[in-house]
């Protein structure tokens, strides 16, 4: 009798383990907040997605307010066509901004969307005209590399 309460608990405990870890890996993969409410779409190009990701968040002043659905690479335009989901419950101005940004100093990347001050609103299927690619850090370290080598060398023609 012992025995058999002993292995229940131990099998209790062992289903309690799967469960969480089913879903630690449901929201390490942005799968947790799945939706079945209405939305539509809205498509970005961006001359560079950094890391962004299927299943990325789009955020409005912090608050997430549809996903990142597709991402494609065009051929005619050479960029990266970004398709996202936005739910119904939010509207945004046809001059909304978009812009590839990251949680933090080095972590994920999401769509982060700027409202306008324009009276009509973007349907689905719309095109965010105004977008604003990834800040790419290895770039930016790059420019500033070159930057400083070019002050060296003019400062150093000044002083022959």
């Amino acid at each position: 009798m012992q025995r058999a309460k002993m292995d229940l608990w131990v099998g209790l405990f062992v289903v309690a383990g799967i469960g969480a870890l089913l879903i630690l890996a449901l929201q390490v993969g942005n799968l947790g907040t799945y939706s079945d409410d209405k939305s539509y779409t809205l498509v970005g190009n961006f001359e560079n997605i950094g890391g962004l990701k299927i299943r990325s968040p789009v955020k409005s002043a912090g608050v997430v307010v549809g996903r990142v659905m597709d991402i494609q690479f065009s051929t005619k335009t050479f960029d990266a066509v970004v398709t996202m989901n936005i739910d119904d419950r939010y509207q945004f101005p046809k001059d909304t901004f978009a812009s590839i940004l990251t949680s933090g100093l080095l972590g994920a990347q999401y769509v982060g969307l700027a409202a306008g001050g324009d009276e009509g609103m973007l349907k689905s299927g719309d095109k965010i005209m105004k977008t604003n690619s990834a800040l790419v850090l290895e770039e930016m370290i790059g420019q500033f590399l070159f930057d400083k080598a070019s002050e060296d060398d003019e400062g150093d023609s000044d002083k022959f």
